[in-house]
C-alpha cells in the first residue's frame, strides 16, 4: 500500500464496506499497473483466485499478477496455497469462453516457496500425462504470456511452385517402355527424402520464424508442412535429400534459439523477484532496469567483474560494479541502486 501511494489508500477508505464478491478495485497509483484488486482476507484461496480471474476476463484485462495469497500474515502453508492457486488457474484456462485474459503470473519473492509451486505443477504433469497439452506447457504459456493462434498457423503447407517436367518415352515394345519408366522413377525416389521435427517450441514460432519458413522453399527444393494442431507440434520437410538436410538444420537452429530465449527470460524473471537494479529517473526517483539488463548486472557483480557496459535512455554507460556508478561516453557519472527485495513484500 505504501508503494501504491496515498491516492490508492484514499480509494480503499472510500470503498470500505462497499465491496462485493470479496474484493474492491482501485487505480494502480504509483505501481506499474492500471488497476489493483484488493482481496478481503479469508482462507478460501482457490475461490478468491477464481473470482479475480473471472473479474479480469469480464473487464477485458489482458494480464494479471498474483502474490502467493495467504502466505504472509494469514500464515497458510505455501504448499497448500500453491495447490489451490494452480487448481483455480487450471479450471479457468479450461473454459472455452476465455478470450481476453492472456497472461497470468504468480510472483514469488521467497525462494523457499518456489519448490512448493514447482512440485504442485509437476504433480499435475505426472497425473495428467495422457492429456493432449501438458500441464507444464499450459502453465508456461500462461505465466509467460500465451500467443494467439490462428487457423492458418495450425496447418500450413509451404512449397515452391515449379513447372512440371514431362517425360515422353518411346521404345521398341511396351515392356521396354515400362522398364525405362520404372528406372526413371527409381532415380527420382533415390533423391527424395522426408523428415519430421517434433518440439513444443514450434508452437512459439512468431511471424519472423514463419517468414523464414515461407522463404526456404524459394531457396531449397523442399516442401514444408507446419502442423501446429498436433501435440507436440510438428514440422515435416520433404524434397531433395541434401536440401531437406540443410532446411532441417535451419529449423533446429530456430528451435534452439527460442528455447535459449525462453530460458533467459525465465532466469531473468526469477532473479528480478530477488534483486532490482535501478537508474536515476525524474524528480529524484529511480527507474528499474529491464529484466534482462537487471540479470546481466547481477550476474556480472556475482562473478566479481569490475565493469559492465549497459544502455540507459539510449546512451551507453560503463558501470563500475564496486561503486555502482555509471559513466557515459562524455564522462558524465550517475549513481545506480541495487535493491534486495525484502521477503514478504
Amino acid at each position: 500500500m505504501d508503494a501504491a501511494g496515498a491516492q490508492v489508500a484514499d480509494e480503499c477508505a472510500q470503498y470500505a464496506g462497499q465491496y462485493q464478491n470479496g474484493f474492491i478495485t482501485t487505480q494502480g497509483g504509483n505501481l506499474l499497473c492500471s488497476k489493483i484488486i484488493h482481496l478481503i482476507t479469508n482462507n478460501q484461496v482457490k475461490s478468491q483466485v477464481s473470482k479475480v480471474l473471472h473479474e479480469c476476463e469480464r473487464k477485458m484485462y489482458r494480464s494479471v499478477a498474483f502474490p502467493a495469497i495467504g502466505t504472509g500474515q494469514a500464515g497458510q502453508s505455501s504448499a497448500k496455497v500453491a495447490d489451490e492457486m494452480l487448481d483455480a488457474i487450471v479450471e479457468f484456462t479450461r473454459q472455452k469462453s476465455v478470450q481476453h485474459l492472456q497472461t497470468i503470473k504468480i510472483v514469488i519473492f521467497q525462494t523457499n516457496m518456489l519448490r512448493d509451486f514447482y512440485e504442485s505443477m509437476k504433480k499435475r504433469e505426472d497425473t495428467d500425462s495422457s492429456t493432449t497439452e501438458s500441464w507444464l506447457s499450459m502453465f508456461k504459456s500462461f505465466f509467460w504470456g500465451r500467443k494467439q493462434s490462428s487457423e492458418k498457423k495450425k496447418f500450413m503447407i509451404l512449397e515452391k511452385k515449379v513447372n512440371l517436367i514431362t517425360f515422353q518415352i518411346c521404345g521398341e515394345s511396351q515392356e521396354k517402355v515400362d522398364a525405362t519408366e520404372s528406372w526413371i522413377k527409381n532415380l527420382i525416389l533415390k533423391e527424395l527424402f522426408e523428415t519430421t521435427i517434433s518440439d513444443e517450441a514450434i508452437e512459439s514460432f512468431d511471424e519472423t520464424q514463419i517468414k523464414i519458413l515461407e522463404d526456404l522453399p524459394e531457396r531449397k527444393r523442399v516442401t514444408i508442412r507446419f502442423l501446429n494442431n498436433l501435440s507436440p507440434p510438428q514440422i515435416k520437410i520433404s524434397g531433395i535429400s541434401r536440401d531437406v538436410y540443410a532446411v532441417s538444420l535451419e529449423v533446429q537452429n530456430m528451435i534452439q534459439q527460442i528455447k535459449s530465449t525462453e530460458e533467459q527470460q525465465s532466469k531473468a524473471e526469477l532473479l528480478y523477484n530477488l534483486v532490482e537494479w535501478r537508474y536515476p529517473g525524474s524528480n529524484d526517483s529511480f527507474v528499474a532496469f529491464d529484466k534482462l539488463t537487471n540479470m546481466q548486472l547481477e550476474y556480472a557483480k556475482m562473478s566479481k567483474k569490475l565493469y559492465l557496459n549497459v544502455e540507459i535512455k539510449k546512451k551507453n554507460y560503463k558501470v563500475d560494479l564496486n561503486t555502482l556508478k555509471a559513466t557515459d561516453d562524455q564522462g558524465k557519472t550517475i549513481n545506480l541502486q541495487r535493491v534486495m527485495k525484502d521477503e514478504g513484500k
